[in-house]
């Protein structure tokens, strides 16, 4: 694998220097560290959605990815990197479902335990995923306060060592590994469009993307129901939202400080749209791709056929877009249900 090592780990900014938590060397290091035990997910096309949305569109399907999303990246490079005394006090997280399967597939590999705290309205396809893998469950209220009190009592009671969804170097640095693969598999992308919650994911491709390709375009998609990214980068300062409404469960976290500096700085806009946009693009992934993903999975077909990025000039000459497809762990349950009726 070819890759530039352009440095964009710091930036001048008001005469400080500013650096991220994650830098091109440890996405590389990262990808040495997990390479033997993620998937290399597929790039999937269509030229029927290709005239749908008069661009060249590019899959790559992390819900293809080992616990179905892209998470695992993350949640093994952190999982990996632990020294043995940290490790053997096992690991804990809250989260609403994808980064608690994916960090418990990390930890029953390398064969510590892992305390899951998850909301009570997490679906339950993805609480299987984390039983499935071992992990051991304990819920929480609907609330962010009552996941950090629950897990806080798991850490006090174990003295395992938490691992955030986002906000930590080793995660962004692992779900960066995205663009390394991407970047290679179809070199001509322009534009990446990714989904964006609490930004691990995105501050890591855009880190890793940007130093492959200084010019590429790094958009953002986020639910209007839970703009909170959007607020932020328009604020210039992190904004947390008091209430979120969106179908995209896995959407709805908030950034923190060391995912917001990149989103500020290398996620040149952030498109929001609406849940009804989310589900049209799940039917179509569905009708042409032939895959199944989650609503926060199909968020990015939906941002590039939205009218707020066709209708805008600034992205004209986006003609090659990445999408990542970032998870598919739709509760079946719940789906074939809606079906019936």
């Amino acid at each position: 694998m070819v890759i530039l090592t352009i440095s964009i780990t710091s930036i001048e900014m008001e005469g400080e220097t500013t650096k991220y938590a994650a830098d091109i060397s440890s996405v590389k290091e990262a990808y040495d560290r997990i390479k033997s035990l993620v998937h290399r997910t597929p790039v999937l096309s269509s030229t029927s959605l290709d005239d749908i949305s008069g661009r060249k569109l590019y899959f790559k399907c992390e819900n293809f990815q080992k616990s179905g999303a892209f998470k695992f990246r993350g949640a093994c490079n952190a999982v990996l990197s632990l020294t043995d005394e940290e490790a053997s006090k096992g690991v804990t997280t809250h989260s609403s479902g994808n980064h608690a399967a994916a960090l418990s597939l990390a930890a029953k590999i390398r064969g510590i335990p892992a305390f899951i705290v998850v909301p009570k309205s997490a679906p339950s396809c993805k609480v299987e995923n984390i039983k499935r893998y071992d992990g051991n469950v304990n819920l929480a209220e609907d609330n962010m306060q009552s996941r950090e009190e629950v897990m806080n009592k798991v850490r006090q009671e174990t003295s395992a060592i938490y691992i955030p969804s986002s906000n930590d170097g080793r995660i962004m640095s692992g779900q960066g590994t995205i663009s390394l693969e991407f970047l290679e598999q179809i070199p001509q992308i322009d534009t990446l469009v990714v989904p964006i919650s609490g930004g691990g994911m995105i501050a890591g491709i855009a880190i890793a993307a940007k130093a492959i390709n200084p010019a590429i375009r790094i958009l953002a998609a986020e639910p209007k129901g839970a703009d909170d990214a959007a607020q932020s980068k328009a604020a210039g300062r992190i904004i947390k939202l008091q209430e979120i409404n969106t179908i995209a469960d896995g959407l709805r976290a908030f950034l923190g400080d060391h995912t917001w500096p990149v989103v500020r700085d290398l996620v040149d806009d952030i498109i929001t749209v609406e849940d009804f946009e989310i589900i049209k693009a799940m039917k179509l992934c569905f009708k042409i791709l032939k895959i199944v993903i989650e609503p926060s999975g199909a968020i990015g077909l939906a941002a590039v056929l939205s009218e707020t990025f066709q209708k805008n000039p600034a992205w004209k000459d986006c003609k090659h877009i990445g999408i990542v497809v970032s998870g598919g762990n739709v509760d079946m349950d719940v789906f074939w249900e809606s079906l019936n009726k």
